[in-house]
């Protein structure tokens, strides 16, 4: 089938790469021209696992080409992915800027009957917002159908779920695109679940919602087994064991963060107040959030005392492993707060520091993981990349001026580190 994505970030490039992999016909189309530019020479603007080989495969093969033109896009396609940006506006609400131009744009360069897809996270009732903008602004008056079609990608493990989905979910507006929607997944082999495009929209902030619900929950028992000497892991295997429940998305740590989770909770407290059902449980949620970053910055001054004037290795920028994004970071939320007491920062992450350098600019980066502690008071785990649990921790011990580790994601066991000669600080153990 013949596809253009419109918006060429986490989503679009991985939504309009991993359609080119299954055997459809890709345009991605992007007003970056810098952006286009270095996708044609073969340049990833982003880190994903996976993702470059699978671009320059499909590149290669014919199936995925890139452009500016939004007109071209339009053109060359039967189905049309809006994947462009949704950022949060400081009340909480969506910035839909973005999915109105493009919707003016889709609708000028439309001459024949087209598919247009919400593939952008969007409150509730945007596709009648899109599908009135496309009507309105559309001078050919050509017949188009709006479907909501929310993404579920993981960052770090985005192609992975784009090509091994749980589930599919389509919300129309009226049969006529059900058809081919259904044949544009058939490749994918998972469950297909057809809605109102208002369900299908409500569905996508439900889910991620109900995930931090659960980090904020297990963050919550955390402080409760610290205060009661319980092990927040051995609580968090035995629940997780419960088929209801689930041990995915119980691992305590300094809190959630990224593109995703922040801004859809707070959309969905901003679409449940205008709609007069304040979630106030999500407000909890939120509040748990924060809390626990305070937390863990206490733990470290109760341990430290004063901070100015001491240096201390940071290990992860990245909001979590397998990524570079550095979008409301934990990690990059906790460095600046260390950075306000005084302290003095050694950091390294394996893919984020070229990104993390316009945010932090005060700070030494390390290239060799192994080196970050070297002359400082204490170490910090603040992201849980996979690599960090084979940091040498015999090395650590002998170069910091104090064999102090501050661990936020749980990545070592606490009696092999009292063992080592560590005074270790992990989360809810």
């Amino acid at each position: 089938m013949r596809l253009c994505i419109i918006g060429t970030g986490y989503v679009g490039l991985v939504t309009g790469t991993c359609f080119a992999e299954v055997g459809h016909q890709v345009v991605c189309v992007d007003c970056d021209a810098a952006k286009i530019a270095a996708l044609q020479a073969g340049q990833m603007p982003i880190y994903e696992p996976g993702l470059e080989e699978l671009v320059q495969r499909n590149k290669a093969a014919g199936r995925l080409d890139f452009t500016t033109s939004t007109k071209e896009g339009v053109d060359r396609a039967d189905i049309i992915f809006i994947a462009v940006p949704t950022p949060p506006l400081p009340d909480g609400s969506v910035d839909l800027s973005f999915m109105e131009g493009v919707s003016r744009d889709i609708a000028a360069a439309m001459t024949s009957y087209k598919i247009v897809v919400d593939k952008s996270t969007v409150p509730v009732k945007t596709g009648e917002k899109v599908a009135e903008t496309i009507k309105r602004y559309c001078k050919a008056r050509v017949e188009f159908d709006v479907v909501s079609n929310p993404e579920f990608l993981r960052e770090g493990f985005a192609v992975e779920d784009f090509l091994k989905p749980d589930r599919i979910v389509i919300g129309v507006r009226s049969p006529r695109p059900v058809a081919a929607m259904k044949e544009l997944y058939a490749p994918f082999n998972a469950p297909i679940i057809v809605t109102d495009i208002n369900s299908a929209e409500l569905i996508k902030h439900a889910a991620n919602s109900f995930l931090a619900l659960k980090i904020s929950y297990i963050n919550a028992v955390a402080a409760i087994c610290e205060a009661s000497g319980a092990n927040v892991e051995e609580v968090a295997n035995g629940i997780g064991m419960d088929k209801r429940i689930g041990r995915a998305f119980l691992n305590a740590g300094i809190g959630f963060g990224g593109s995703c989770f922040p801004k859809d909770l707070s959309a969905f407290i901003r679409i449940s107040e205008d709609l007069g059902c304040p979630f106030h449980l999500l407000r909890e949620v939120q509040r748990i959030n924060a809390a626990q970053m305070d937390r863990f910055i206490k733990k470290i001054t109760d341990t430290l005392w004063v901070l100015k004037g001491k240096t201390l290795g940071v290990l992860g920028l990245a909001f979590k492993q397998n990524t570079d994004d550095i979008r409301m970071s934990p990690a990059i939320e906790l460095c600046q707060r260390l950075l306000k007491e005084g302290a003095r920062l050694r950091v390294h992450d394996p893919k984020a520091m070229p990104k993390a350098r316009a945010v932090l600019p005060d700070v030494e980066y390390v290239d060799d993981m192994n080196a970050v502690a070297e002359g400082c008071d204490a170490l910090v785990i603040a992201t849980e990349w996979e690599e960090f649990k084979k940091l040498d921790l015999e090395r650590a011990r002998k170069t910091l001026s104090h064999p102090i580790l501050f661990d936020g994601r749980n990545l070592f066991d606490p009696a092999e580190m009292e063992r080592l000669g560590f005074i270790y600080k992990s989360v809810g153990r």
